[in-house]
């Protein structure tokens, strides 16, 4: 079956949130949405979940699920606010549990409890969910964080920041729980699926010689043009390539609060006794 697929693309974290449908009885699904936040002044604004909820709305959806590819650390979710809003099930991999014991200390988050629950379905190899007539398949592709899934949704696989276009390669390997090898081996997954299947990525950044911001390939595209994991990349290689690619890369521009939020499933921090909502900066100390 081939779902209806709309993109919403957020210039400011470069993320494709990705508004996928059965055509056939108008449920839907909304994978990765994005709550908008300026790190300069720490202000909020709901603008581009609103965007996709406007959508839903025009267009007589059902929206079912929220589908958390990973727990970001590039932008803050709206997964929370869209679930509220819909009543739509909140899910994501059942390995944030890995992710969530290493970043509640970190942020003292002591009102998470480490065990996924704050989502509501945890989905593992193999798992199916069903959106109307379309099932939501499950493949387990770690590397990137120990909890990255890749949905398959009829002809159409879902693989956050696990690969991005041809021109612009794989994702990082450097985060706590990623580890390069095992990203290669998830991707050698994706890349074994049939070759007319559609790819949906999480981000675009624009590569040196494209002027227009793209989200959606194909697995023979990625097979044979991928910068950095086309057929005939070794394991090795690609390790080689993506350790010495890592060790140049900044820390993302909001891993900090994305992170603390993310964990809480796009929820905030609770409010203090005054009222206010804080976000942690953990400082490095000499």
């Amino acid at each position: 079956m081939r779902p209806h697929v709309q993109t919403f693309f957020d210039r400011a974290t470069s993320t494709a949130t990705h508004l996928v449908s059965d055509p056939a009885t108008g449920v839907a699904a909304v994978v990765d949405p994005v709550l908008d936040f300026d790190p300069k002044s720490a202000k909020l604004s709901t603008r581009s979940a609103d965007e996709v909820l406007a959508a839903v709305r025009d267009q007589g959806l059902k929206l079912a699920f929220v589908l958390e590819t990973h727990a970001h650390a590039d932008h803050l979710s709206a997964g929370d606010y869209i679930r509220k809003a819909t009543g739509a099930e909140l899910v994501i991999g059942a390995n944030i549990r890995e992710v969530q014991k290493t970043f509640i200390p970190m942020f003292e988050a002591d009102d998470v409890s480490p065990d996924g629950r704050v989502f509501d379905v945890l989905l593992g190899e193999g798992d199916v969910l069903r959106m109307g007539e379309i099932e939501i398949g499950v493949l387990h592709t770690p590397g990137h964080t120990p909890a990255c899934v890749t949905y398959l949704i009829g002809d159409a696989a879902f693989v956050g920041d696990t690969l991005f276009m041809p021109d612009y390669g794989t994702a990082r390997a450097d985060f706590p729980g990623g580890d390069a090898a095992t990203l290669f081996r998830s991707i050698r997954k994706i890349l074994a699926l049939p070759p007319q299947t559609r790819i949906f990525v999480g981000h675009d950044y624009l590569p040196e010689g494209r002027e227009t911001f793209r989200w959606e390939t194909t697995v023979a595209e990625q097979r044979a043009g991928n910068v950095h994991v086309h057929d005939g990349v070794s394991e090795a290689e690609f390790v080689a390539m993506r350790t010495a690619r890592d060790a140049t890369l900044a820390a993302p521009t909001l891993i900090l609060p994305s992170l603390q939020v993310n964990i809480r499933a796009g929820a905030l921090p609770p409010p203090t006794p005054r009222g206010h909502v804080f976000l942690r900066l953990p400082v490095t100390t000499p």
